[in-house]
């Protein structure tokens, strides 16, 4: 098997109001909104989020993205009006920031990812 494309799911309440939030997270509109429940940014050439209502499933979301700056990162997202939690430095030397969308699904900023540990 051959996995051409990831695909990572977030599931929301209300679309409208969880699109203008994942704006403001990765700073641009949605790639896609290939139906009227599901808008897409693709955020690696391969990789994309997806924001989907699921009111059955809204606030249970763990989305990790691991970026090359973490500092800079936290700041753009804070110029933007969104706040994350503080930087935390775990398990060998990789750093966390942690924050949540309007309907309670946390979304993780990590710098110093590592492939291999």
């Amino acid at each position: 098997m051959s996995i051409v494309h990831l695909l990572a799911v977030v599931p929301v309440s209300d679309l409208p109001t969880a699109n203008s939030w994942y704006e403001r997270l990765f700073g641009r509109p949605a790639d896609n909104n290939p139906m009227p429940s599901l808008v897409e940014w693709q955020v690696t050439d391969h990789g994309w989020v997806q924001v989907s209502v699921d009111t059955g499933r809204a606030g249970s979301g763990l989305l990790n993205l691991a970026v090359d700056d973490i500092d800079a990162h936290v700041a753009e997202m804070a110029a933007r009006g969104l706040v994350t939690g503080e930087i935390q430095t775990v398990t060998k030397g990789v750093q966390l920031s942690a924050i949540t969308d309007p309907d309670g699904n946390t979304i993780t900023v990590i710098g110093s990812f590592r492939e291999k540990y």
